[in-house]
């Protein structure tokens, strides 16, 4: 029998791939999937006159003399519906992580929790705010990621939030390099315009200080519904990434701002009420494939006073239904908040670990078991695992010996399209190429 001719000829392709051009651009250029870097698993506010280098530190002992008031941390976990043997496991966890990384993601406030304070305080406020973060980073006592949040580009705040964010800016290039997790923080937005003015503003101080353009990302917060919703009945939240490619970091929904904006009473505001989660659904919608990570919002309810284990148990449990919901980050208001936050993110992933590195031994092995996982579902059992590493909550060692893959390996299955490219520059680097192309490209 003889073998098919095609019917297409290299013409009729060659005129699909010009049909495609704009496709393959945007997909590139718009949507190039997460970068595979540690995400924190919480941002802390505070004041930002309340900072110094040693908050963090000081954070953590609040941390475990509450818990150790309440029974340690092993109680915790039992009160988070932990069996004894996954309690204590997690437990030894967040005893370290208190002890030596309690705060992961930082956030000197200038606006809801700074307030109206005159220019001139809050001039003083963020020359000093350089600082003290400049001078955390060179003790090595600063959170792996910092930042500010300053105040909304409405009208009424606007200069003043844009002149922080050049003081602030200005003292860090001022003391030196910029901290390798520097994080922006923009509030409040509600249309797209507020983004690209941020745009702008951030490649100016990068022109200003000779940053590489792209340098200065930021995060948006969503509190409002304009942002969820515009005006002509389209989403602007999933018009953010691709106004400004590559320049968002992250999207963090603000649960109380929110919720009063659609004239929830105060007793039912809450990250799990319905409006909150079609909310966050969009969000994740709008930023799928694109890189930028999300962030879920707050609890109000402090672990404090005659009310802590019951604080514990309602923040435990919306941090793991925020998890289980793909929102692997949220907010932590008050040190007691970090036991439950730790121990209930450590226990989701030590318990889906067993499961997870199995279905990936088979699918790595190509061994037929009860599940049959294709590419994109061995990604997700991946970046399922590599976040457990990441954070804390699983050792290499364990990954190892239950799935039989080792991190760069684990990163590489999570992140094909990122392993792809770091394999294209080590094969051109060892062939010589890449020599001979950036001396073509100076000269291009």
């Amino acid at each position: 029998m003889a073998v098919p001719s095609g019917s297409l000829s290299p013409n009729d392709l060659a005129q699909i791939d010009a049909q495609l051009a704009p496709t393959d651009q945007l997909l590139e250029q718009n949507y190039p999937g997460d970068d595979g870097s540690r995400q924190p698993v919480h941002t802390v506010y505070v004041p930002a006159d309340r900072f110094t280098p040693s908050l963090a530190s000081e954070w953590g002992a609040q941390a475990l003399a509450t818990a150790d008031a309440h029974g340690g941390l092993d109680r915790l976990g039992h009160l988070l519906g932990q069996d004894a043997e996954l309690a204590e496991a997690v437990a030894s966890r967040v005893q370290a992580k208190l002890e030596s990384e309690p705060i992961e993601d930082l956030r000197l406030d200038f606006e809801d929790g700074f307030g109206d304070r005159g220019d001139d305080a809050e001039d003083a406020a963020a020359v000093a705010a350089a600082s003290a973060v400049a001078a955390a980073v060179a003790a090595g006592t600063a959170p792996p990621f910092i930042g500010i949040r300053f105040k909304c580009f409405e009208a009424a705040t606007r200069a003043r939030g844009l002149r922080t964010l050049d003081l602030f800016v200005s003292g860090l290039a001022a003391a030196g390099e910029l901290p390798q997790g520097l994080i922006l923080t923009l509030p409040k937005v509600t249309t797209v315009a507020q983004v690209r003015a941020m745009d702008f503003a951030v490649s100016r101080l990068e022109e200003a200080h000779s940053f590489p353009a792209g340098r200065l990302r930021f995060e948006v917060q969503v509190e409002t519904p304009q942002l969820i919703l515009g005006p002509d009945g389209t989403s602007p939240v999933a018009q953010l990434a691709h106004a400004v490619p590559g320049r968002i970091s992250g999207l963090h929904y603000g649960t109380y701002d929110y919720s009063a904006s659609l004239q929830i009473s105060a007793e039912y505001q809450s990250m799990e009420h319905p409006v909150a989660d079609f909310a966050k659904e969009v969000m994740q919608l709008a930023v799928a494939g694109t890189g930028i990570r999300l962030s879920d919002g707050s609890t109000n309810i402090i672990p404090v006073g005659d009310a802590v284990e019951d604080a514990w148990k309602l923040h435990g449990r919306l941090v793991r239904r925020s998890l289980e919901r793909g929102y692997y980050q949220g907010w932590d208001l008050h040190p007691a908040q970090l036991p439950s936050r730790f121990a209930a993110t450590y226990a989701f992933y030590r318990q889906g670990l067993p499961a997870a590195a199995a279905r990936l031994r088979n699918y790595v092995d190509r061994t037929e078991g009860g599940v049959m996982d294709e590419p994109a579902t061995a990604r997700a059992l991946a970046a399922f695992v590599l976040r457990g590493v990441q954070c804390g909550a699983v050792g290499a060692e364990d990954v190892q010996a239950l799935a039989g893959v080792g991190v760069p390996q684990l990163t590489g299955l999570a992140h094909p399209r990122l392993a792809q490219s770091s394999l294209a520059e080590s094969s051109l680097a060892e062939s010589g190429l890449s020599r001979i192309s950036n001396s073509q490209g100076a000269h291009s």
